[in-house]
């Protein structure tokens, strides 16, 4: 009896050992995937009702506060630096020869989208990384994006003055539509198309759109094209509104998060279904992993039918995730102005208020990409250096040891689960805050500001609950 009681524990022990040892080797992942390693076990009842609580408190104090206060502490600003815009031609022609040279190593470099550096750069570094940099340290994208250098260039070689070309020949009645609809096709790419990761794949799509891209801002002028028609710089634009630096009349200045968002104007429709667009698809990203968005279709998530299988639903999926949130966001404004009983049109207050959306999306970008960032970022660094495989060494990683382990484990689940969850927490409490200040630009009285909030607040304790639930609960795929 005591025999077999040992070899029954010896054999526990060789199996939590095995098991360690494997949780601890450098593992594959998707380039772009967001797929957790683990099903969370922590007591996160507890953390969703926290959440709420903290974002509802926040709505109390702010509606207590007298407006002078805050508007006091959305104006303080520290004067840094001042810097000129001369080197930004050589910076963005700088960016295009890099995105030349990734768009080769798409074309003839490895197949695997763990070693070429064009998906890894896309979906991580870009997409991933780079919008946690715009939020922080404000509008890098204007520098460094590949169209303004090699315009400037066409500008000068064919005799065109930068100023002929300022004058809108974009109709104003297509507003954002067209960095709407570019965005969607690039949300769908991303979140249903069968291998977004696909070196070549990626590498026509991206050229593609970068030619077609240039060419608009050859017909309808750089400024206007980039402003209303390039959904990148359209989204890194609004996000870089929440960074804590502000560029003004050739200055840098250091303010507190969010509070360039209080001096936006009203979007119109077309820029309010945009930003509704960029928190809908990264929630939808999220939502559409799980085993309830995969139950609901009758598909077992334990044997995930590839993405192929999944065209159809995701496409569903992806435009019901807008519609659902863009209805519920338009009702909230409007149960709001009702209650607040001002005369302010229903289009203004959407288009004002839909900036208090710019922190909650930029929260779910970073918790929801967390993840890939920290292992996918390290293929990244490694691929880099041997962008064709053929055994270059530029950067000195490419025999560099990506650890997935940083993402394995109850302790990195436990660190990954709070940074999430204090992000995404983060987020609507700032949101909150941003979005009391708009309803001041709106209404005058105190009274009206705090119960024209009361709708939206509840949306965004109601959006917390949602974010934290898509944390914690199994995926797939």
């Amino acid at each position: 009896m005591s025999g077999r009681i040992e070899g029954g524990a010896v054999e526990r022990l060789l199996l939590r050992l095995a098991s360690t040892s494997i949780a601890l080797l450098p593992t594959p992942a998707f380039a772009h995937a967001s797929d957790r390693g683990h099903v969370l076990l922590l007591p996160t009842g507890y953390y969703i009702a926290g959440g709420a609580l903290a974002v509802a408190v926040s709505f109390l104090v702010l509606a207590l506060l007298p407006p002078d206060t805050l508007d006091r502490f959305w104006r303080r600003r520290l004067r840094l630096f001042a810097f000129g815009d001369t080197p930004r031609t050589l910076v963005s022609l700088i960016s295009f020869a890099g995105f030349a040279l990734l768009i080769a190593a798409g074309l003839f470099g490895s197949r695997d989208p763990l070693s070429n550096p064009l998906p890894l750069v896309v979906w991580t570094l870009l997409w991933a990384g780079f919008t946690l940099l715009q939020g922080v340290l404000g509008d890098l994208w204007s520098w460094l994006n590949p169209w303004y250098g090699p315009w400037r260039v066409v500008s000068r070689v064919f005799g065109l003055r930068v100023d002929d070309l300022k004058p809108s020949r974009l109709p104003s009645w297509l507003g954002f539509w067209p960095a709407f609809a570019l965005f969607f096709a690039f949300a769908w790419f991303e979140l249903v198309d069968p291998a977004p990761d696909d070196p070549a794949r990626l590498a026509f799509a991206a050229g593609l759109y970068w030619l077609a891209s240039f060419v608009a801002m050859l017909i309808f002028g750089y400024d206007d094209w980039s402003r209303r028609g390039e959904f990148l710089t359209v989204f890194f634009s609004m996000v870089a509104h929440f960074a804590p630096f502000e560029r003004h009349e050739g200055w840098l200045s250091l303010c507190w998060p969010g509070a360039s968002l209080l001096a936006a104007e009203p979007l119109p429709l077309s820029g309010t279904a945009f930003l509704l667009l960029t928190l809908s698809s990264v929630s939808f990203d999220g939502l559409s992993k799980t085993f309830f968005w995969l139950g609901l279709f009758g598909i077992n998530p334990l044997e995930f039918p590839g993405r192929t299988a999944l065209i159809g639903i995701g496409s569903f999926g992806l435009v019901l995730t807008f519609i659902l949130l863009a209805a519920v966001f338009a009702f909230a404004v409007f149960l709001g102005q009702r209650l607040a009983g001002d005369a302010q049109s229903f289009g203004t207050a959407a288009g004002l208020l839909v900036w208090s959306i710019v922190p909650i999306a930029l929260a779910y970008h970073i918790a929801h990409y967390l993840t890939v960032l920290l292992v996918d970022g390290q293929y990244a660094l490694v691929a880099l250096s041997d962008p064709f495989g053929l055994g270059w060494n530029l950067f000195g990683t490419a025999n560099m040891m990506v650890e997935a382990g940083v993402v394995a484990g109850a302790q990195s689940a436990w660190w990954l689960w709070n940074i999430q969850a204090g992000v995404i927490i983060a987020g609507h409490v700032l949101a909150v805050l941003v979005a009391h200040g708009l309803a001041w630009r709106l209404h005058k009285q105190l009274p009206r500001a705090a119960l024209s909030q009361l709708p939206l607040t509840l949306l965004m304790i109601a959006y917390t609950i949602f974010g934290l639930w898509l944390l914690a609960t199994p995926t797939a795929g």
